[in-house]
């Protein structure tokens, strides 16, 4: 099925897109094979905050990645120059092509570029400045400041460690950033902009996302329970996750395997509320509807729903009411399950992270499941495949996210064989 652009114009057909490798870094492991296996197993990155002290909040858990070494995958950036964030964007993507097999030649690397999502940058940076300032000590802050700090450093330093010459672009539409870059990567491959794109998310833990979140009440003090009538909120946690798109005709001319195809994407903003959503879901709605549309897939179609499923009691409540709102009585068919139950919520790297689940269950014929959901709860009345993996062959998967601001997005992917 060929891949529209996705902002619904009226265009030609144009080649399709595929995923040809995946790359993570993530609180339940580092690389495809280590993530899949602790998310099939059903294990949990959640514990105790380490990177900071909660001694002040109510709420103490987070999803952090542990034992992460940057000097395992930095190889060309001088040492110190990426913080964390990047540290990590910079990790996935040299998985991600080491996974695709991909060795470029001076023509590709003109040819190719790199989009990171995320929510917060480098916040580890402005958390020291403002460490320096309480201190008194502003004078010991230094250049790092300016070399660090701003947001389009993330792809930059991608683009640098990798010496990929085509376009660079960080896109900080917060938790939805993720599937924001992959559609923007695609559209390049399609326009012939690039020949090869990297694309995903990336955010590290940070005391300025927890304090924000904690101050709304918005943290859950134990587990993360999606759909569940007892959920208490999300949980914050860090990541990146980072995929090689080719057009297929390349991917096919270099023997690549494929994953999945990029069926087509929707993007749509409640401009309702800071940080609430539309009270019938209408920015997720158009998001999916778009993403169907310019896809060609119908709602009965779909196989498989990762759900944004932050364990927010509005959140998840929304979530379901415009799936129904889609997939009309087809919603009680489909399967729908939030992987952050596990990992916590990575922020702009979530949506990056679950791109890849939908592409390795796609692959693998299995769906990750919902974990911690104990009790119904007669609002979301969806299949959350409830803390066991379901086997299933999958063809048409879709991945939603949804940010702070109203940003929604949609991505639909396709088994190459559908």
């Amino acid at each position: 099925m060929p891949f529209h652009l996705g902002n619904g114009h009226s265009e030609e057909p144009r080649e399709e897109i595929v995923v040809t490798g995946v790359g993570l870094i993530t609180s339940i492991g580092a690389g495809k094979e280590e993530f899949w296996r602790n998310l099939m197993a059903g294990r949990s990155g959640i514990g105790p905050v380490t990177a900071f002290s909660t001694e002040n909040f109510p709420v103490h858990r987070g999803g952090e990645v542990k034992d992460f070494n940057a000097e395992c995958y930095i190889r060309r950036l001088p040492p110190g120059t990426a913080g964390r964030t990047s540290q990590l964007a910079i990790a996935a993507s040299k998985l991600a092509l080491d996974d695709a097999k991909l060795s470029f030649t001076e023509s590709d690397l003109e040819e190719s570029g790199v989009v990171v999502g995320t929510t917060s940058g480098e916040p580890g940076v402005i958390e020291r400045f403002d460490d320096l300032y309480v201190e008194g000590n502003i004078n010991r802050l230094g250049p790092e400041f300016i070399s660090k700090y701003p947001c389009n450093l993330l792809a930059a330093h991608v683009a640098g460690e990798l010496q990929l010459g085509g376009e660079v672009l960080t896109i900080p539409t917060a938790c939805a950033a993720g599937n924001y870059a992959v559609a923007h990567a695609a559209d390049l491959l399609q326009l012939r902009r690039a020949k090869i794109m990297l694309a995903g998310g990336s955010d590290s833990f940070s005391r300025i996302t927890y304090t924000g979140f904690a101050r709304l009440g918005a943290i859950s003090a134990d587990l993360c329970r999606p759909f569940d009538r007892n959920r208490k909120g999300m949980i914050p946690g860090e990541g990146a996750a980072m995929l090689v798109l080719e057009r297929r005709s390349d991917a096919i001319a270099r023997g690549a395997r494929i994953y999945a195809a990029i069926a087509g994407y929707g993007l749509s903003c409640d401009a309702f509320h800071m940080t609430s959503a539309s009270p019938e879901g209408d920015g997720a709605v158009r998001a999916m509807e778009m993403a169907l549309r310019t896809s060609g897939i119908l709602p009965e179609q779909v196989d498989y729903i990762s759900a944004h499923g932050t364990g927010t009691a509005t959140n998840d409540r929304l979530e379901t009411v415009a799936i129904k709102r889609i997939f009309k009585d087809h919603a009680y068919d489909v399967p729908v399950s939030s992987i952050k139950s596990m990992l916590g919520h990575a922020m702009g790297a979530a949506s990056a992270i679950e791109s890849v689940a939908c592409v390795l269950a796609i692959t693998e014929g299995r769906m990750p499941a919902t974990a911690n959901l104990e009790t119904a709860d007669p609002e979301c009345d969806l299949d959350y495949v409830a803390n066991t993996p379901r086997d299933r062959e999958l063809k048409v998967v879709m991945n939603n996210a949804y940010a702070f601001g109203g940003n929604n997005s949609c991505l639909i992917f396709r088994s190459c064989e559908a």
